[in-house]
């Protein structure tokens, strides 16, 4: 894998580059839909691909181990080839999932033992398993296993779960360096940044996972319940750390205006639930701010879903329509909130890149904040 830094706006930390990878290039910032079953919920890999134009796509290690199990996955030839996905994917480690199933789990220091969310049985993830894993799957970019402390968390409940972070660590990249992989094609392996909401543990975790020098670097425990000041705060000090020449991953943000804001501190990659899982309640991102489409307000309004068409389904379908689809419960509907969102946000970060690259982007960014928080 190979990242290019090819500009920084003189005004923030914000940056564009070019992540090239067996299986295509990335250009950053960039936004990645996630399909934690090897499935973005309600979106064709032909919508993914060429309506909401993504470049990459997230797997779930938790999920993907549990169901359809790696016996499936190694005899398909990975994720990409059982999805029918040609581009980049990045999984994640599974441990954010393991770690939220708080009363069927048990931390040690070899690793984590959870039961099942389907079954009830039993699994064990260790630093090495989890790459073992991964490796399977056959994802371009792999995560470390990391305990994800909640966002609330005390001072030495953060340090006791970062240093064993970092112990994982240290496995993690032996035996990623040790093993080999399965398809083909490389596979980069990312440390994870931990430390709650201490200034001083970021910047330990970060000139800790930095030493590592791998492909790149990603920033976890944010967005988990602390105020988004402290989210933006942390991921500064981080960003003020983490080498230049890496491409930097903010694990599980957010909302639009969370990305603008993460890429004004130094941020390249993000991913999250919130387009498809709100689009399929009927909330939808538009340039112009949030709607919720069930509104009664949008019943006879024939506008796009967007006045600025970020979505092919911008030119296809209104308000008053896409609304008749939720309210009557049609999947239609669901598959139509989903794209758009979807291609909102892919819009989003190509306009903060183009910005970016014309020296804009901090006006550009300041102008449109408040609107994208706007509840219309």
């Amino acid at each position: 894998m190979k990242f290019s830094l090819l500009h920084t706006d003189p005004q923030s930390k914000a940056r564009a580059g070019l992540l090239e990878t067996d299986h295509g290039p990335i250009e950053t910032p960039i936004f990645m839909p996630v399909g934690t079953l090897g499935s973005v919920k309600a979106v064709h890999q032909r919508e993914l691909r060429d309506d909401i134009q993504a470049q990459i796509i997230l797997g779930n290690t938790y999920h993907l181990y549990l169901r359809p199990g790696t016996t499936v996955l190694k005899e398909a030839g990975g994720l990409h080839r059982f999805n029918g996905w040609e581009k980049p994917i990045l999984t994640d480690s599974g441990g954010f999932q393991v770690f939220s199933l708080a009363g069927i789990r048990k931390l040690k220091e070899e690793g984590v033992t959870f039961q099942s969310h389907i079954d009830g049985s039993r699994h064990v993830f260790t630093p090495e398993s989890v790459v073992d894993t991964q490796r399977i799957i056959g994802a371009d970019i792999m995560m470390a296993l990391d305990e994800c402390p909640p966002g609330d968390s005390d001072f030495a409940y953060a340090k006791k779960s970062m240093d064993l972070t970092h112990r994982w660590l240290a496995r993690g990249v032996k035996h990623y360096q040790s093993s080999y992989p399965l398809y083909g094609y490389h596979q980069s392996f990312f440390p994870i940044v931990q430390g709650a909401s201490f200034k001083e543990l970021r910047k330990q975790s970060a000139e800790t996972i930095a030493s590592y020098n791998m492909d790149g670097n990603a920033i976890g425990g944010l967005a988990v319940g602390e105020p988004v000041d402290v989210m933006y705060a942390m991921t500064d000090v981080v960003t003020d750390i983490l080498p230049s020449d890496k491409p930097r991953y903010l694990m599980g943000v957010g909302t639009p205006a969370n990305i603008l804001e993460s890429i004004a501190l130094g941020v390249d990659m993000f991913d999250c639930v919130m387009p498809t899982r709100n689009g399929r309640n009927g909330q939808l991102f538009t340039s112009e701010g949030i709607i919720n489409i069930r509104n009664k307000k949008w019943h006879n309004d024939f506008s796009p879903l967007d006045p600025n068409g970020s979505a092919w389904v911008d030119q296809h379908y209104s308000k008053a329509y896409l609304r008749h689809l939720i309210i009557s419960n049609e999947i239609l509907g669901l598959q139509i909130a989903s794209i758009h969102n979807l291609a909102f946000y892919l819009w989003l970060v190509r306009e903060a890149r183009k910005a970016i690259l014309e020296n804009r982007f901090a006006a550009w960014k300041n102008a449109l904040v408040p609107k994208l928080e706007n509840r219309l």
